[in-house]
């Protein structure tokens, strides 16, 4: 089992310094990959080194996943799927004039007058 252990922090030891080699030599950037080959590595560091009762470098990995775990999470925040605005359907047989039509209405600028509507912030300074 210790064999198990000494092995975990080695493949830890690979996953951090070639994640850092790459993105240093620019075959990477550090975006996904690096954050989780980070997060891999000093969970393997945290193992070892508490088995080892290497205490400094348990707390240092430590901080080192909760880096990376929040980058990771705001890396899922920002690519977060748009909600698709409505799609447009064509009916065959019917041609598509939904370009023509911006295109006329650009030239002759007969765009149309879009009101704003009044919010509450907007009432409560008229009053």
């Amino acid at each position: 089992m210790e064999l198990l252990w000494e092995i975990a922090g080695w493949a830890g030891a690979v996953a951090i310094l070639s994640a850092y080699l790459s993105v240093s030599m620019g075959w990477l950037k550090a975006g996904k990959g690096f954050q989780t080959a980070n997060l891999f590595g000093s969970v393997a560091f945290i193992i070892n080194g508490t088995l080892h009762g290497a205490w400094p470098s348990v707390v240092t990995n430590v901080a080192w996943f909760l880096i990376s775990a929040v980058a990771l999470v705001r890396m899922r925040e920002v690519d977060a799927p748009v909600q698709p605005a409505e799609a447009h359907v064509q009916y065959p047989g019917i041609p598509d004039s939904t370009g023509q039509m911006a295109v006329v209405e650009a030239l002759t600028e007969a765009l149309p007058v879009v009101v704003p509507v009044p919010t509450a912030a907007d009432t409560q300074l008229a009053a």
